[in-house]
C-alpha cells in the first residue's frame, strides 16, 4: 500500500516577487493526513488558507492564479510542480505577502528545499485518480487529453513562430529523478515586447534575465544562453505538472498536450472531475486487478 506523504519539517524559500520586485518568502510546512495542499497567508489576521483546487483557479493568463474570499496568489505552478513530482499529498505553503518568490524562474529552488528536509510517510493510504477511459478536451488546434497509464507520464508539444523555439516536444515519465534531471531547472520564458508592455502597466517589476529566458525578435537575450536547446517545452511540462496539483488527488494517467497552456490545463482538470465514469479512486497496491497491473 502506498501511504500519503508530507515533509519532515518546515523549510523556507526566499526571493523576490515577479510583479512587485520586492523581497518575499514562503515556508513549506508539514500537514496532517487528508489535509491536501493549501496556501496560507501568515501575514493576514487569522491566517486564512486557500485550498489548491481547480474550483479556486481564477485566472490562467501568463500564470495560474488561485483566489478565495480573503486573498489571491499567482504563479503557483512552479512550486506546485515539485509537489506533483514528489507525490506530496499534505502541505501548507505559508506566504508572508501576496507573491511567491520567482527564484530563477524554474522549480529548482522549491525542489531542493523540499528534498533538503526530506519526506515522511503518514498513516493513511494515498487515493489515486486512476484513469479507466480517455478524457479529451480541445479548442481549435489546442488539445489536452489524458489516457490510462500505470504511472504518470507527460507528452507536451509546443509551437511558436520564433526561430529559437519553433516546434518542440518532450515525452517523459514523471518521478523524482526524471523531474530533477530533466524539468526542474527549466526556466519560464517570455518575449521582450510582452515584458515591456507588462512593465508599462506596472507589472513584472521583478522580471529580469536572472529569473526568465527573454527573447527578442530573433534571439535569446540571456548572456548564458539556454540550459537545454528545448528548455521552452521542458518548462511547459513543468507548468503542466504544477497545474495538475489542482486535481487535489495524484493522477495515474498519460497526459498529452498540444499547444496547451494554463487555460487548457484548468479545463482538462475540470473535465476530469466531471467524467466520473472515466476514472476510479484507488489505493495503489490494493484496488487494482491483475489485468490493470500489467
Amino acid at each position: 500500500m502506498f501511504l500519503q506523504k508530507t515533509i519532515r519539517s518546515r523549510v523556507q524559500v526566499q526571493g523576490i516577487g515577479i510583479h512587485s520586485g520586492e523581497a518575499c518568502a514562503l515556508n513549506f510546512v508539514p500537514a496532517p493526513p487528508n489535509t491536501g495542499v493549501h496556501f496560507v497567508r501568515a501575514d493576514l489576521p487569522g491566517k486564512p488558507s486557500l485550498k489548491v483546487h481547480a474550483a479556486n483557479v481564477s485566472a490562467t493568463g501568463n500564470a495560474t492564479t488561485l483566489s478565495g474570499p480573503e486573498f489571491s496568489v499567482a504563479t503557483v505552478e512552479h512550486c506546485l510542480s515539485a509537489l506533483s513530482a514528489l507525490r506530496i499529498d499534505n502541505l501548507l505553503i505559508e506566504l508572508n505577502g501576496p507573491e511567491i518568490p520567482i527564484t530563477d524562474g524554474s522549480a529548482r529552488s522549491f525542489l531542493d528545499a523540499l528534498l533538503k528536509v526530506g519526506l515522511i510517510e503518514q498513516d493513511q493510504p494515498r487515493k489515486y485518480c486512476y484513469l479507466t477511459q480517455p478524457i479529451y478536451y480541445a479548442e481549435g488546434d489546442k488539445q489536452a487529453y489524458v489516457v490510462p497509464y500505470n504511472g504518470l507520464r507527460l507528452t507536451v508539444t509546443i509551437e511558436f513562430p520564433h526561430p529559437v523555439i519553433g516546434r518542440q516536444k518532450i515525452d517523459q515519465d514523471i518521478n523524482e529523478e526524471s523531474f530533477s534531471r530533466e524539468l526542474a531547472g527549466a526556466r519560464t520564458f517570455g518575449f521582450l515586447k510582452d515584458v515591456e508592455a507588462m512593465q508599462a502597466r506596472g507589472l513584472a517589476k521583478g522580471g529580469s534575465l536572472e529569473n526568465a529566458v527573454v527573447l527578442d525578435d530573433r534571439n535569446v537575450m540571456n548572456p548564458e544562453g539556454l540550459r537545454w536547446p528545448d528548455e521552452f517545452v521542458r518548462h511547459k511540462a513543468l507548468d503542466a505538472l504544477g497545474d495538475l496539483v489542482t486535481l487535489s488527488m495524484p493522477l495515474m494517467g498519460h497526459v498529452v498536450l498540444y499547444k496547451a497552456g494554463h487555460d487548457m490545463m484548468n479545463k482538462l482538470v475540470r473535465k476530469i472531475f466531471e467524467s466520473t465514469d472515466s476514472y476510479r479512486r484507488i489505493e495503489l497496491g490494493t484496488d487494482l486487478t491483475e489485468q490493470e497491473r500489467f
